[in-house]
């Protein structure tokens, strides 16, 4: 459709849409003509906008002459006119650092990253955590203090789940080793559940050439549990949905789309949402078919293991008059940010 407006129907719908994403009101045709931006009269703008209001591009509040752009009118927007910015070397430097810091469990970096995107952005974020259905890789036991033992678990799609496993004091460093020997042994690649059932059935029919202390170490080790198996969305920064609100329908809608957000099994969809995706997806009101309420827009980007398989995203949600040419880069720094965490650990 941008190539059916004219360069004066693209400079004034240009002005309406970033006047919108500024303040989030209607502006007018007279306030259109007293600005320096543009040389046309209050009645020549007013025309303009009628012909964009009929394209679908514009519409206009019962409460105010001005127009403010429709949905279909911040698509074009996004997809035509935009130019997107670039983060500074201080934002980079910012995100990488928070979300990178050493000796952090993956999940805390995640939970980090998604606090780091809410703060920056000034708006709700969300990572989607990935499910931890992928075999394992890899077990190693740590011994940190006498009684206390560091279980590091790497999954085969490269992330790193790290367990504390209270022992006893006097279980010798040689048991400890020949605990996570034994383990890895079994291992082939199995799910956490099946490498636990193999382990417990060859102990209990007595297959095993190990002591009865490193055989208890060894059930108590593939006893932890593991991440959550149908992974998890972490939110932060909902607050700030009713920090914007203009009105008391928006109140509701912002309240409503709060309660949304709490449903675990629900936000997880929205993985399916960048399966397939390469790069920043933006979703625009009704666009989202998980939760399709006018007024909220959502930037989504996916981040990936290992074997460049999608785990996961990253995203900010927030009003439609969000200000993407800045967010849309931080949210793809930071999943490419979290992809190279993932790539780092495995």
């Amino acid at each position: 459709m941008i190539s059916e407006l004219n360069e004066r129907s693209r400079e004034i719908f240009r002005i309406i849409v970033d006047s919108y994403l500024e303040t989030g009101d209607p502006i007018g045709s007279r306030t259109i003509s007293k600005s320096s931006i543009i040389n046309l009269s209050a009645a020549s703008i007013r025309n303009t906008m009628s012909d964009l209001e009929e394209l679908g591009l514009l519409a206009s509040p019962h409460t105010s002459a001005g127009r403010i752009p429709t949905q279909e009118g911040l698509r074009l927007y996004i997809d035509g006119l935009m130019e997107v910015g670039d983060l500074t070397e201080a934002e980079r430097t910012h995100i990488k650092t928070e979300c990178a810091i050493k000796g952090i469990s993956m999940n805390d970096a995640i939970d980090k990253a998604s606090s780091t995107l809410s703060n920056l952005s000034a708006c709700a974020s969300m990572v989607i955590a990935p499910k931890a259905d992928d075999g394992i890789k890899q077990v190693q036991f740590v011994r940190i203090e006498p009684e206390k033992l560091l279980v590091v678990l790497v999954m085969q799609n490269g992330l790193v789940e790290n367990r504390i496993m209270q022992i006893p004091a006097d279980i010798s460093d040689s048991h400890i080793t020949q605990a996570a020997n034994y383990i890895n042994s079994k291992i082939n690649g199995e799910r956490i559940e099946t490498l636990q059932n193999v382990i417990h059935k060859e102990i209990e029919q007595h297959r095993t050439q190990l002591d009865q202390i490193t055989q208890n170490l060894v059930q108590k080790g593939v006893a932890l549990p593991v991440g959550k198996q149908d992974g998890h969305i972490i939110v932060r920064g909902q607050s700030k949905l009713l920090e914007d609100v203009k009105a008391i329908t928006d109140l509701e809608n912002a309240r409503s789309l709060l309660n949304r957000l709490e449903e675990q099994e629900l936000m997880l969809k929205l993985l399916d949402l960048v399966d397939d995706a390469q790069g920043v997806q933006i979703f625009l009101g009704t666009e989202n078919k998980i939760f399709d309420q006018s007024g909220w827009s959502m930037i989504l980007s996916p981040y990936k293991d290992t074997d460049q398989r999608i785990v996961g995203a990253v995203g900010v949600i927030g009003p439609t008059r969000l200000n993407y040419d800045r967010i849309i880069p931080m949210v793809d720094y930071t999943s490419k940010v979290i992809s190279k965490m993932i790539e780092n650990q495995s």
